[in-house]
């Protein structure tokens, strides 16, 4: 039975993957370092800001220190939120209806993302769901990012321990993650939740370690997500 959801952000709810590459790209070039966008989508897509600077700095012979990738993810999150004051957060089709529907149905509702808190906050307040979600992990909430578990670890305990209390504890097959990126899929698998890739990033094939894919969320209401998350736990 599904009783909650975890989306991610980047790639799942807001159509900014090419923003976050574009600044990737600015920053970096004000360092005299190059990114390619076909290293940023094989090889650094799924990482947060600290993972895929110091990945790619590393790539390029630098050992980055802390205090240095601070002030690249700093200049990274001014330059986002110029665009976004601009241009607003590119939320993708059937986004807003899908977690509207969710929410109205009871489920629990949850972000696992390597974006900075203000900017999924932002984009909840723009698309005026930030009421919708019981629970919100960020970059600045977990030591490590995805392909690592702790962010998905932190919400399934916030999910139990935060009120509203469920009437009784999540387990994990009971709660679906949705996730554009292998990383993300991996994360979400290791704590034995039940996923759903979207193939608005990779193509399905890329995905095929999800327990269930979709093309997009414009093609899921409710009733169809509801069905593949059964399909899916029978597997």
């Amino acid at each position: 039975m599904l009783r909650a959801i975890l989306f991610d952000f980047n790639g799942v709810l807001v159509d900014d993957e090419p923003i976050h590459l574009e600044m990737f790209q600015r920053v970096l070039a004000e360092e005299g370092i190059s990114l390619s966008a076909e290293d940023y989508y094989g090889r650094f897509l799924g990482l947060d800001d600290r993972g895929c600077f110091a990945s790619v700095l590393e790539a390029a012979g630098e050992t980055p220190s802390g205090s240095r990738l601070m002030r690249l993810i700093t200049r990274k999150a001014s330059y986002y939120q110029d665009r976004i004051r601009q241009q607003g957060y590119p939320l993708f089709l059937g986004a807003t209806e899908l977690i509207a529907a969710a929410a109205s149905a009871g489920l629990m509702l949850g972000v696992v993302s390597g974006a900075l808190r203000p900017e999924v906050e932002g984009a909840l307040r723009q698309a005026d769901l930030d009421g919708a979600f019981k629970v919100l992990v960020t970059a600045e909430d977990v030591a490590a990012g995805k392909p690592d578990p702790e962010g998905y670890r932190r919400a399934l305990e916030a999910l139990n321990s935060l009120p509203p209390l469920p009437e009784r504890l999540l387990h994990p097959h009971e709660v679906l993650a949705i996730e554009d990126s292998p990383a993300g899929l991996a994360a979400a698998a290791e704590v034995g939740l039940v996923t759903l890739g979207i193939a608005h990033t990779y193509a399905a094939a890329r995905l095929c370690v999800a327990n269930a894919v979709a093309d997009s969320l414009r093609e899921l209401h409710l009733d169809r997500l509801e069905q593949l998350f059964a399909e899916a736990s029978r597997r």
